[in-house]
């Protein structure tokens, strides 16, 4: 198998928990946790086992390898494809409060709640069994998982259909909105870096020092120097 086919995803993991029984799976995937400015935010998608789960975007792959371009463009197509799906965020001021970890469960559950709204998605859910697929090793959700069953896996986001779509949904949802606070602080160049530490980020930073929109604990050793 070549690297390239490697990268793409599939449903062989979702179809695991399918073929017990269970009906609905949701895909979990985080988006700027590395970022020095601006919120997390934690995208949710869900797949529906009584829908035909085919002809998910051919383009689909975790957010991380393909370019902004090609993830706008599958956006909408995701979107429609999925059978729901929410982002939820966590501010600047949550994870300095709180930590990065506890700021990702809090943007989870948001997610999830707005994703299950519905009170007939709820009842279908109790009555037809779910779980969640988190991508990573560690469960950040918590106690914060709504009474909803977590497996997490590496990669998931690589490998995993459900996960990918979440990927992509929450960077280009996060995307939009540091275009929007680019405009407040146009200086720092975070409509193209998204908040992450580039060259002339961090230039802007020892030159002007932070805004309202950094993350001032993750800085110290970048204006230490």
């Amino acid at each position: 198998m070549s690297s390239k086919t490697s990268q793409l995803p599939s449903l062989s993991f979702e179809n695991s928990f399918f073929e017990t029984g269970t009906r609905f799976v949701i895909g979990i995937d985080e988006v700027g946790r590395g970022s020095i400015a601006g919120p997390v935010a934690v995208g949710v998608a869900l797949l529906d086992s009584q829908r035909e789960l085919v002809g998910w975007p051919e383009k689909l792959k975790d957010s991380k390898l393909i370019s902004e371009k090609t993830r706008e463009e599958i956006f909408p197509l995701v979107g429609n494809w999925v059978s729901g799906w929410a982002v939820g965020m966590a501010t600047v001021e949550e994870i300095e409060s709180k930590g990065i970890i506890e700021a990702l469960s809090l943007a989870g559950a948001r997610a999830l709640e707005a994703l299950v709204r519905d009170p007939a998605l709820q009842q279908a859910i109790t009555q037809d069994g779910v779980i969640m697929i988190l991508d990573g090793a560690h469960n950040w959700l918590g106690a914060r998982a709504l009474g909803m069953p977590v497996t997490v896996k590496t990669k998931a986001d690589r490998d995993c259909v459900s996960v990918a779509c979440a990927s992509v949904l929450a960077k280009v949802t996060r995307d939009k909105l540091m275009l929007e606070i680019h405009e407040q602080y146009p200086s720092f160049g975070l409509a193209s870096n998204k908040g992450y530490a580039s060259e002339g980020h961090i230039a802007a930073l020892r030159e002007q020092g932070p805004s309202p929109v950094h993350r001032l604990s993750w800085l110290t050793k970048i204006l230490a120097r």
